[in-house]
């Protein structure tokens, strides 16, 4: 169809002028808007298509409208969608190809480079045309799908802001985008991977989106998949989208750390024994991820992340896997060196991170630690620039807030820790600082001040180190020699020497003595000091000694600002008189900001890392930045002040100590009112608490006596009504006396029972008396007699009787329980009796007067008083009975108690007597023994008589005379004396 339209255009006039390409592509365009068949405008479009490289401006100018309007339209056809969105790719995007086609001419080239951005944004003109290419996206044809992929691609790159605010606000935009890493077809998810860079470059809030749509989950997926740090580009394009979510977006490193993502990223640096032949594409990969973990405990992030996720880092083994890397070999040195960076900022404020990396040794024989290792590497001028860098910055970032291995340090320097046998960091120190490379000289300065930086312990400490210079010359303290190094060069030779070195060991004095009056009372006992340091200020040298002037100002200014005048000749009066004399103020402060002013200074001050285009350029160390920046201020203020204004500011500030000490005072007062204030409200609060159920507890009771006085009442009326009722019928109590006689007579009966039950309650209650004394008293008798051992059968009997006792008195209480409910029910039946109406008045009212039945009613009502009265005797009675039981009852606890006691100590003194026994029978058989010896050696012995009865001895006995007991083969005598046989 193409070639019949070409031949309908240009083959009717074959001696004609041919068509250049801008008619031809007009006509094209005509084509696509007039034709009704749909065939005829696909050809057109696959024609616009093949001359849009070729005609790119023409078809951009041209056919872009008409491109639009075949996306909007023609929805149906899948082939025409993919070639329209080829063309308008073509168009848009700047290829690398025509880009060195077209270098030659660089106007020309400019030009091209210009028709994508301008494209761009005439497409960009209509924000619809974005959200229609969003949608398009859904279509799940590759030849849709694929070109669509592209084509927003290039219009990120070209016009990546608005491309981004136009997606941000498209409902499931991004959601569109990220269904492209799920595509089964790689080439789609791939080109899906690049689209996603771009539109992720520098927008938090899509990159928050990209993150909670799963990103994570499916970018590691992917890694994984493709073999880790053994994968090709696509595992690149999948770290570099994951540094674009995570770098500088908190809320994305929080979201990976809390998905336990750190976790995933160790086994991409497990290496083997063998690191020889790293592909190009292995070292970039390993080399991002290793970007990756630094962007998620960069310095930069906040101190709360980072410290959460380097603890992760350790709880999961990475650090120690990028120590293993770290200790490894044949490993390239860019992978080493970006290793080194990265467990430096793993390591960089942890604590527990710091403790482990000082555990770490490196595989040689003997083992040495890492430190001393990497130290070796940074002192050695042969090691690349950039790797001893990364070893300074390892070590900066081991002692960083690092008190414990700031001191391990300086140890390795004093005199009593120096093991001659091995390499010590110290040692390694002091070789760098002193030796003849500039470099080396400048890192082990920087590196020595770290390991006193904000530790007053250690500054005092390194001052006790003795340096032996040569043999017969006396050894020197390390900061004389520091000072020796400086004044010397200069002596020798102004120009030959080295400014990176001075510029090191004038960072290094300046650390070390500033906030520490005793080292700078050490430095300025030596005499040579201050003259050195006033000379170097005062003259007028070259551009690049400027630098060394302004650090001896400052050197000079701490001396000032941190003595505490204890020696006569240097006191601060007299610096301060010594540099007006000799310097003069203004141009010792104009010399001071010589250093904040150097190029150097500020580039040093933005990040802790050393990173340095050469090593001619490395003359600043980030925490000393700080250092200036904290005391070139009070430095200038100091200098300037006179005698008089430092006499009123230290009163001033004795004044705020004062203050302050009355301020902590009322502090404490206050923290005092406040707990109790505190403790007050609570009470309150219980007390408010307890009044509300007492309230409570009282409305209760008024709604009960309310309740009561209601019932009360009611009562009162039914008995009036009762007694009126008795009061109106004389007559009709009458007919009822036979029934009254009969049951008054059975009461009488029954009360007459109640009475003699009282009375044998009485007479059990006193027997029970009776007993509780005769077993008080047996217990007495038993205390007495306890060595005689008749005290337990007397104990079994006294507890078998008080058993029986608790039995009757329970069957008492039994007992006393019927009579009372027989008690009430006599109550009842005498009121019964009492209100009982009267029914037959007519046939009785012959036999039987009023006054006869009036007299006999009274009788009866006395009668019933007098046995209501009697039964109340009987219940007081009984509630004395009960409480005479619970005290006898008690009582026999307490002698049970007591009984208790005393078969202790029977059992005690029983107990005594066997010990005793065991004494007299070791006497008896020492006797024994004696008396046979005196018998061999012809004396007479004379035989114990019994001294209670008959003289003979005991082995004479008779029949009525009881054996001879053996205990323990000794015969004891027995007589009879007081009625019994004893012992």
């Amino acid at each position: 169809m193409t070639m019949n339209f070409f031949r309908g255009v240009m083959g009717g006039q074959p001696a004609g002028p041919q068509p250049t390409g801008a008619e031809t592509i007009h006509k094209l365009c005509d084509r696509v808007a007039s034709s009704t068949l749909l065939e005829d405008r696909r050809d057109a479009v696959r024609a616009l298509k093949s001359l849009s490289k070729k005609y790119r401006l023409e078809v951009g100018t041209q056919a872009m409208d008409h491109l639009v309007h075949i996306l909007q339209t023609d929805r149906s056809d899948s082939e025409i969608l993919g070639y329209a969105l080829d063309t308008l790719y073509n168009i848009i995007c700047n290829d690398e190809e025509e880009e060195q086609d077209e270098s030659e001419d660089e106007n020309a080239q400019k030009q091209e480079e210009d028709l994508g951005v301008l494209f761009t944004d005439k497409f960009l003109g209509d924000s619809e045309n974005v959200t229609l290419l969003l949608t398009l996206l859904e279509e799940f044809d590759f030849h849709v799908r694929w070109p669509g992929v592209k084509l927003l691609t290039a219009l990120l790159k070209n016009q990546c802001n608005q491309v981004q605010g136009v997606i941000l606000v498209s409902p499931m935009g991004v959601s569109r985008l990220m269904d492209l890493l799920a595509d089964s077809r790689e080439v789609i998810r791939n080109d899906g991977l690049l689209l996603l860079q771009q539109l992720t470059k520098g927008n938090a809030a899509i990159q928050k989106i990209v993150a909670f749509e799963n990103a994570f989950e499916r970018l590691l997926d992917i890694i994984t998949e493709e073999g880790s740090s053994d994968g090709g580009i696509v595992v690149e394009d999948c770290l570099l989208l994951l540094v674009n979510l995570l770098k500088n977006n908190s809320s994305n490193q929080n979201f990976f750390k809390e998905g336990s993502y750190i976790q995933r990223m160790k086994p991409w640096f497990e290496v083997g024994d063998d690191n020889s032949g790293w592909s190009a594409q292995k070292v970039t990969n390993l080399h991002l991820m290793l970007q990756l973990v630094r962007v998620m405990v960069s310095p930069v992030n906040s101190p709360g992340a980072t410290s959460s996720c380097q603890k992760s880092m350790y709880q999961c083994g990475l650090l120690q896997q990028l120590c293993t890397i770290l200790m490894a070999t044949g490993v390239p040195a860019d992978i080493l060196t970006e290793t080194i960076n990265t467990v430096s900022e793993v390591i960089r404020g942890s604590q527990i991170n710091q403790d482990y990396f000082a555990s770490v040794n490196a595989p040689s024989n003997p083992p040495r630690p890492a430190i001393v290792v990497l130290l070796m590497s940074m002192v050695n001028e042969r090691q690349p620039f950039v790797l001893r860098c990364a070893v300074l910055y390892c070590f900066q970032c081991f002692l960083y807030k690092n008190q414990k291995g700031q001191g391990e340090i300086v140890a390795t320097l004093l005199p009593s820790t120096i093991d001659a046998n091995s390499i010590s960091a110290g040692q390694l120190l002091c070789g760098g600082l002193f030796s003849a490379d500039s470099l080396s000289n400048w890192c082990a300065a920087v590196a020595l001040a770290h390991a006193l930086q904000d530790n007053l312990t250690q500054k005092e400490q390194l001052l006790r180190v003795q340096l032996a210079t040569s043999l017969g010359k006396p050894p020197v303290s390390l900061l004389q020699q520091c000072t020796n190094i400086l004044s010397q060069g200069d002596k020798i030779n102004r120009r030959g020497s080295k400014v990176q070195t001075r510029v090191g060991l004038l960072m290094l004095l300046c650390t070390w003595i500033s906030n520490c009056p005793i080292a700078v009372t050490h430095f300025l006992h030596n005499q040579e000091n201050v003259p050195f340091l006033t000379g170097q200020i005062s003259e007028n040298l070259g551009e690049d000694e400027r630098l060394v002037q302004g650090l001896c100002a400052l050197l000079l200014g701490i001396c000032i600002y941190y003595n505490d005048n204890s020696l006569e000749n240097y006191t601060k009066e007299k610096l301060k008189q010594l540099i007006e004399k000799r310097i003069g103020k203004e141009n010792f402060v104009e010399k001071l900001g010589f250093v904040t002013k150097h190029e150097l200074y500020s580039r040093a001050a933005q990040k802790p890392q050393p990173v340095f285009p050469s090593p001619e350029q490395m003359l600043f160390d980030h925490e000393f930045t700080k250092l200036v920046k904290e005391l070139e201020g009070v430095i200038t203020k100091a200098v300037h002040k006179t005698s008089e204004e430092e006499k009123k500011e230290e009163e001033v500030k004795k004044t705020l100590e004062q203050h302050d000490s009355i301020v902590i005072q009322y502090k404490d007062l206050i923290r005092d009112q406040d707990t109790q204030i505190q403790e007050l409200r609570e009470q309150v609060s219980t007390l408010s608490l307890n009044s509300e159920q007492m309230q409570n507890q009282i409305t209760q009771q008024q709604s009960q006596i309310q309740q009561h006085k209601d019932q009360y009442n009611i009562l009162k009326l039914k008995l009036g009504k009762d007694s009126q009722g008795l009061s109106s019928s004389h007559g009709e109590g009458a007919h009822v006396n036979g029934l009254h006689s009969e049951e008054l007579s059975q009461l009488r009966e029954e009360v007459e029972e109640l009475r003699r039950q009282h009375t044998l309650q009485h007479t059990q209650l006193s027997d029970k008396d009776s007993l509780i004394n005769t077993l008080r008293c047996g217990a007495a008798a038993a205390a007495q007699t306890a060595e005689g051992g008749t005290g337990g059968s007397d104990n079994t009997e006294l507890l078998g009787e008080v058993e029986s006792l608790r039995s009757r008195v329970q069957a008492q209480c039994a007992e006393i329980s019927q009579l009372q409910t027989e008690r009430l029910e006599l109550i009842r039946r005498a009121e019964a009796v009492s209100s009982a109406p009267a029914s037959s008045s007519e046939s009785s009212a012959d036999t039987v007067t009023v006054s006869e039945l009036e007299s006999r009613l009274a009788a009866q009502t006395t009668e019933a008083e007098r046995l209501k009265e009697e039964c109340r005797g009987l219940r007081e009675g009984h509630a004395g009975l009960e409480q005479q039981l619970a005290s006898a009852q008690s009582t026999v606890a307490i002698e049970q108690t007591e009984k208790t006691k005393l078969q202790q100590e029977v059992q005690e003194s029983k107990k005594e007597q066997d010990d005793l026994l065991m004494l007299l029978a070791d006497q008896d058989q020492k006797i024994l023994n004696l008396k046979q010896r005196l018998r061999d050696l012809g004396e007479t012995v004379r035989e114990t008589i019994c001294s209670y009865c008959r003289p003979r001895p005991c082995s004479q006995t008779t029949e009525e005379d009881p054996p001879p007991q053996k205990f323990k083969g000794l015969c004891y005598y027995y007589c009879f004396s007081g009625g019994r046989w004893s012992c």
